[in-house]
C-alpha cells in the first residue's frame, strides 16, 4: 500500500466520522495528494478532473480520455474513467453515475477550490439537497507532514538552493533579467535531475523547473510580482528573485526569496533591506512547538516597528502540495504550532514606486524549534 492509498483510507475514516457519504475532490493538488495522479489538462480547457471518494469502498477517478492511459499508470485507483469532448455529457456522465449511488446521503465538495462549472452543475442536479464542505477535513490531514514528506521537503530545499545559487551567479551589470531566470531554471533542473536519477524513480516525476518566475530589478522591485523582461541590469539596481511559483519538486511547493544589489547600494535601501531581514529573523526566533501562529506574526510586526516600518501582509503561510495551506502566520490565526508543520516565512517591505526589500525561506517546525530547509546566505550582498 503506497502513501497515496494510506491517505485516502484515513480520509475515508474522517469522512465517516463527519457523516459525509461521498466527497468530490476537484483541486489538482488534492487529487494528487490522494491518488498520485496529476496531468496537464484542467478547467481552462473545459476538462476537469474529479476524484469521487465514498466514505467506504473504492474511489473513482474521472479525467479526460486523452490522459486516461497516463492516469491509470500513475494512480493506485483502479476505477479510472475517461470522457471525450462532445461525447454524451462528457465529465457529467461518470459524475452522475457516482452521485446517483448516494440517493439521500451527504455529498461534500471543496467549496472554495471546486471549479464553478462543476459546482453549478452539482447544484442543478442535487436540487434541494445541500452540498456540504469537506475542505477542512482534508486540510487538517495535510497540516502535519509525515517523515517521508519531510525527507522530500529537504530534497526540495536542495533544489531551491541550487536555483538561488545559479541565479546569484548570473547577476551582473548589463545582464538581461531573462538570462538570470534561465540560469535559475537550469540550476534547479540539474539538481532535481541529480536527485531523481539517483532514486531511479518512475517515468512521471519531472525534474524540469517550470512556470513563470517572479524576478524584477531596479524600481520595479516595488511591484513584487513582476516577471523577467529584456531589461538589462544596471549599476545600483536591487534584483529580487522569488522562487515560490517555480520551486516545485515532487509536487511539493516551497517558499524561497532572495535579493541582491548590483555594484552598489544606497543607505536607504540598505536600511530597508536589513529591516526586512530582521523581521524575518524575529519570526524564525519565535517559532517553536506550542506558540500560536499569530504570536509569530506579532514578533515580526514588532521588529518592523523597531526599524520604523509597518507590515503590509502576513508573515508566513503553511505550504505542502499547495502553495497555501493551513495555518497562516497572521493576526487572528490562533493555531498552535506543532512539529511537522512547514511554512514559508517572509520578511518584506515595499516603498511604493521606489524599492521593495524581501527575503523568504521554507521552515520546518521540529520537536525543539525549527529547521530552515532553504538555508542560504540572506545578508545584504553587493555583487
Amino acid at each position: 500500500m503506497n502513501a497515496f492509498q494510506r491517505r485516502t483510507i484515513e480520509l475515508q475514516r474522517r469522512l465517516a466520522d463527519a457523516g459525509v457519504d461521498v466527497f468530490l475532490v476537484t483541486h489538482p493538488d488534492s487529487i494528487y495528494y490522494l491518488s498520485g495522479y496529476w496531468g496537464d489538462l484542467g478547467v481552462e480547457f473545459g476538462r476537469p478532473s474529479i476524484l469521487a471518494l465514498p466514505r467506504d469502498g473504492e474511489p473513482t477517478l474521472i479525467t479526460a480520455a486523452m490522459e486516461l492511459e497516463m492516469a491509470q499508470a500513475m494512480t493506485w485507483v483502479t476505477d479510472a474513467r475517461g470522457y471525450a469532448d462532445g461525447a454524451g455529457g462528457e465529465w457529467r456522465d461518470p459524475l452522475n453515475d457516482v452521485v446517483s449511488r448516494v440517493q439521500t446521503g451527504t455529498v461534500a465538495i471543496e467549496r472554495h477550490r471546486i471549479p464553478a462549472m462543476v459546482s453549478e452543475y452539482l447544484r442543478q442536479q442535487l436540487a434541494t439537497r445541500p452540498l456540504a464542505d469537506a475542505t477542512d477535513i482534508l486540510a487538517e490531514m495535510r497540516v502535519i507532514k509525515t517523515p517521508e514528506e519531510i525527507e522530500m521537503i529537504r530534497q526540495a530545499g536542495q533544489v531551491a538552493i541550487a536555483m538561488g545559487a545559479a541565479g546569484k551567479a548570473a547577476i551582473a551589470e548589463g545582464v538581461p533579467e531573462y538570462e538570470v531566470a534561465l540560469a535559475v531554471i537550469a540550476g534547479g533542473t540539474r539538481k532535481a535531475a541529480e536527485i531523481l536519477a539517483a532514486e531511479a524513480l518512475d517515468d512521471f516525476m519531472t525534474p524540469m523547473i517550470h512556470n513563470l518566475q517572479v524576478l524584477n530589478s531596479g524600481r520595479h522591485t516595488a511591484m513584487t510580482h513582476r516577471h523577467p523582461t529584456v531589461r538589462r541590469l544596471e549599476r545600483g539596481d536591487p534584483v529580487y528573485l522569488c522562487f515560490c511559483c517555480i520551486a516545485h519538486f515532487k509536487q511539493f511547493k516551497l517558499g524561497f526569496d532572495r535579493e541582491y544589489f548590483v555594484g552598489e547600494v544606497n543607505d536607504e535601501q540598505a536600511r530597508t533591506y536589513r529591516a526586512a531581514i530582521a523581521a524575518q529573523r524575529a519570526a524564525l526566533d519565535a517559532m517553536r512547538p506550542g506558540i500560536r501562529a499569530e504570536e509569530v506574526h506579532r514578533a515580526s510586526v514588532e521588529a518592523y516597528r523597531e526599524h520604523g516600518f509597518a507590515t503590509a501582509y502576513r508573515t508566513g503561510r503553511a505550504i505542502g502540495y499547495s502553495s497555501l495551506e493551513q495555518p497562516e502566520l497572521k493576526e487572528g490565526d490562533r493555531t498552535v504550532l506543532r512539529p511537522g508543520m512547514v511554512f514559508a516565512v517572509d520578511g518584506g517591505i515595499t516603498v511604493p514606486g521606489e524599492f521593495g526589500a524581501r527575503v523568504g525561506d521554507t521552515v520546518l517546525v521540529t520537536d525543539t524549534g525549527t529547521e530552515v530547509v532553504t538555508e542560504f546566505p540572506r545578508q545584504l550582498e553587493v555583487l
